[in-house]
């Protein structure tokens, strides 16, 4: 079965159509220009902002032409996370989609449901000349994976509506109401060179085989994060032996827990065994702390070529420690929301730049802003202590429940009555766009649905089939249902 055989057609159709266009963040030129030329082709009035953000408008369909206008809400842009074996550019290859029994995902990348699936929809209500609603605004915001910038820089006035539908959630039969903001945090660690040791036993050392996921939708589960279990091979080192870093590096993008990690050491010749068996101990120890989480998790070392340089040993000992010290997941659970992450961090990579530079990367969420604040202040505060130059990533707001919204009550209302059980109402951990545009459109009524989608921004990342059914016959009654 391919994609195209899936139900409802139009969705998975336009869904298929997105996943061969390249998206990645901050490069969405061939997916904005191919949402133009669909606007054209269905002669629909569209409009473009300063940051790329499209809006394209449909009118009512007849007899509901008094129905409140409602915007429909999606990102354009995708997480390009690849497994190391993989051969795939983001930049000019499709996706290459496998129906796999109840779900789809994709060969060895993401699949980029997150959130074409959202974008797919919104092209399918735009196309459509057999569903009845009111005045629809469509709203395909970029940027959303690497920094909201999209609806960071979106202007009130560029959409009329004072509804909105977000379609970027991941749990059929959830309907949420609010979402955790978010900043980053970075450490830039300057080192010098120095010669390695020539009478030194170098060696790879590798973490890989973890799921890697979404570091607020994931951060509870308490998935592996290779960057951490690295930095703990690498302190049992520190303080066992004299020793020396060549090379280290770790995950990829801020949003993500990191899958893979590595490092190139030397350690004294009569030293490697013992080096050795370190790993393998510590590989025993993570593979049954990880067992019922992440249980393909593995240490390799293999013996690497001799370098020429190294970092000097002050750097490597304080990059090391402050690895070792910085938190990674969750800080606390909301106290007004029963099961809610209110508070976590992500140590999200670890990268050596040109210019002898090591740049850190982590990332802070909370639905309490003064928290965000908080705890990216404290992993400052660690960087800092061990030498580094920390910075800061623009915070974004947080979106607060509002449990008397009437798009709430009709979205509940209208799953119960497709369904016969009553939606979950939630918060999530994870950064939603509604927090940004409610900051330029105060008077929004919004509640964020979606398909069930699993382990988004890692290279397992699928979607439930069937839930894209029930998701869209939901969303054509709601549109249908909208208060007058």
């Amino acid at each position: 079965m391919q994609i195209t055989d899936l139900k409802p057609t139009i969705v998975w159709d336009y869904f298929h159509q997105i996943t061969q266009i390249p998206r990645p963040s901050k490069k969405e030129e061939r997916i904005l220009a191919y949402l133009v030329q669909f606007a054209q082709d269905h002669k629909l009035e569209y409009k473009q902002d300063a940051v790329g953000n499209l809006l394209i408008k449909k009118p009512a369909t007849p007899g509901y032409e008094s129905c409140p206008s409602v915007v429909l809400q999606s990102h354009v842009d995708m997480v390009c996370e690849k497994n190391g074996d993989v051969n795939h550019n983001f930049d000019t290859d499709p996706i290459r989609t496998i129906v796999d029994g109840e779900w789809l995902h994709a060969d060895g990348t993401t699949l980029g449901a997150d959130n074409g699936i959202g974008c797919a929809a919104e092209l399918a209500v735009l196309a459509s000349n057999d569903i009845e609603h009111g005045p629809i605004e469509c709203l395909f915001t970029v940027d959303e994976e690497t920094g909201m910038t999209g609806a960071m820089g979106l202007k009130a006035g560029f959409f009329d509506s004072k509804i909105l539908l977000n379609l970027d959630s991941e749990d059929e039969g959830e309907l949420f109401i609010g979402c955790a903001g978010g900043m980053g945090t970075m450490a830039d660690f300057t080192y010098t060179i120095q010669a390695a040791p020539k009478d030194y036993a170098y060696l790879k050392v590798q973490v890989s085989g973890l799921k890697g996921g979404h570091s607020g939708g994931d951060i509870h589960i308490g998935l592996g994060n290779a960057n951490k279990l690295l930095a703990r091979f690498l302190y049992e080192i520190e303080i066992e032996m004299p020793w020396v870093l060549a090379e280290i590096h770790g995950g990829n993008l801020h949003n993500a827990i990191p899958r893979e990690a590595g490092a190139v050491i030397g350690v004294p010749a009569d030293q490697k065994e013992r080096a050795r068996i370190i790993l393998n101990e510590l590989n025993a120890a993570v593979q049954d702390e990880l067992a019922a989480v992440d249980a393909n998790v593995r240490f390799d070392m293999e013996t690497a070529e001799a370098p020429t340089e190294c970092i000097d040993c002050k750097t490597k000992s304080n990059l090391v420690r402050a690895l070792m010290a910085c938190h990674h997941g969750v800080i606390g659970m909301s106290h007004a929301i029963e099961g809610l992450v209110e508070t976590s961090t992500n140590l999200a990579s670890v990268k050596m730049k040109p210019g002898n530079h090591i740049l850190v990367e982590t990332s802070q969420r909370s639905s309490t802003n003064s928290l965000v604040r908080e705890i990216s202040k404290e992993v400052a505060a660690v960087f800092s202590l061990a030498g580094a130059k920390t910075s800061f990533r623009d915070p974004y707001p947080g979106w607060k429940p509002n449990p008397d919204s009437l798009i709430l009550k009709v979205a509940a209302d209208t799953y119960r009555e497709l369904f016969g059980r009553e939606a979950a109402v939630k918060a999530i951990h994870a950064g939603l766009e509604c927090g940004l545009i409610l900051e330029e459109y105060p008077g929004l009524d919004m509640v964020s649905f979606g398909p069930t989608l699993r382990d988004v921004h890692s290279p397992v990342e699928k979607i439930e089939i069937k839930t894209v059914q029930m998701w869209w016959d939901h969303l054509l009654l709601l549109l249908k249902r909208i208060p007058r």
